[in-house]
């Protein structure tokens, strides 16, 4: 069985959505965005303990402070190359930023291969089903474009900013491209 539970996020934000399978966080996405399309909606709302442990890494994060624990999480039909590609940005410290260029080259290094594509990392760090717990609102376009962040890109600017960045540093997309 799964569960669902709703944050209030502050102003400016877009609330969260969670999903648990009653023991780990499985899903966190922004309400409204083309990530509710990965996620289980009909399901029990309860209040689990998974979320109220969510909801504290989310206030302490939200609060400016970097959380010291990371919630219990899940993250179902995981392959390898996905693993890989998470494990990459979990390690994007608070406040910096890798692009998806950035992370092909590290993967071709670590499998001593003279080239990753770019895109098939951008589908990988799209398939992410645990936003901002999983950073993937760190990993930006080469040319410093805000692109790829299916939560939508005004919650990118959002936690972009939150984290320190000036917004200007970077080209916003017009037109939603094809990883958002």
């Amino acid at each position: 069985m799964f569960y669902k539970w709703r944050y209030k996020t502050p102003l400016g934000l877009d609330d969260l959505l969670m999903n648990s399978d009653g023991e780990y966080l499985t899903g966190l996405w922004f309400e409204n965005s083309s990530d509710t399309l990965k996620h289980i909606i009909d399901c029990v709302e309860e209040e689990l303990p998974i979320f109220k442990e969510t909801s504290e890494w989310l206030d302490i994060y939200f609060n400016g402070k970097v959380p010291n624990f990371i919630p219990k999480y899940k993250v179902f039909n995981l392959t390898s190359f996905r693993k890989e590609v998470i494990d990459i940005i979990n390690n994007i410290s608070y406040g910096d930023i890798l692009t998806y260029k950035d992370i092909a080259k590290e993967i071709a290094e670590r499998k001593n291969i003279t080239k990753m594509s770019s895109q098939a990392v951008g589908r990988a760090v799209g398939f992410n089903p645990i936003c901002i717990i999983i950073p993937c609102h760190r990993v930006i376009g080469t040319n410093k474009s805000l692109t790829g962040y299916g939560g939508g890109i005004n919650n990118k600017i959002f936690l972009l900013k939150h984290e320190g960045h000036e917004i200007d540093d970077f080209i916003i997309p017009k037109v939603r491209d094809i990883y958002e």
